[in-house]
């Protein structure tokens, strides 16, 4: 099956990108940091931190919807309740960081976007639970013993 290999895959990219994303926003606090220059007015030491705050937040947020998704292919069943929320808030936002990305830094980030936006829209397709009558197996009816009688209506019978 496509289901579990999917799901790994999807498992290791938020993770690197969790990864990816702490450091790069630790980076910039860091530079801000020694830059030591305001902008607007701004505390240079807040901007730093919060950077640094900002890069944690995003970096757990995107390690756990990784942890979903490794659970996902290790229980190879789709997310329920909070977790298919969580994955569903992740291709939001990576719909959005797509779409600011194609404007603020290239069509490079765009595509990446785009490719991990896809990539957990297919984990949550390819695990989509079915309800209703589709959900029951075709085969549950009463099992075939041969044909059944059929009988017409009774005879009638005279007074």
């Amino acid at each position: 099956m496509v289901r579990r290999p999917v799901a790994v895959v999807v498992a290791a990219v938020l993770v690197a990108e969790a990864l990816g994303v702490a450091a790069l926003n630790w980076f910039l606090g860091i530079v801000v940091d020694r830059q030591d220059m305001s902008l607007a007015g701004l505390d240079p030491d807040m901007m730093s931190t919060s950077s640094k705050i900002g890069g944690i937040v995003f970096g757990l947020y995107f390690a756990f919807c990784g942890l979903v998704a490794l659970l996902v292919a290790v229980r190879d069943r789709p997310p329920a309740g909070f977790g298919r929320i969580l994955l569903i808030s992740a291709a939001v936002v990576h719909g959005l960081l797509g779409a600011v990305a194609w404007g603020l830094v290239g069509w490079h980030a765009f595509l990446f976007m785009v490719v991990v936006l896809a990539l957990i829209v297919l984990l949550l397709m390819t695990y989509d639970r079915q309800v209703g009558p589709a959900a029951e197996p075709r085969d549950a009816g009463p099992k075939d013993e041969g044909p059944v009688p059929v009988s017409g209506p009774p005879a009638p019978t005279t007074p």
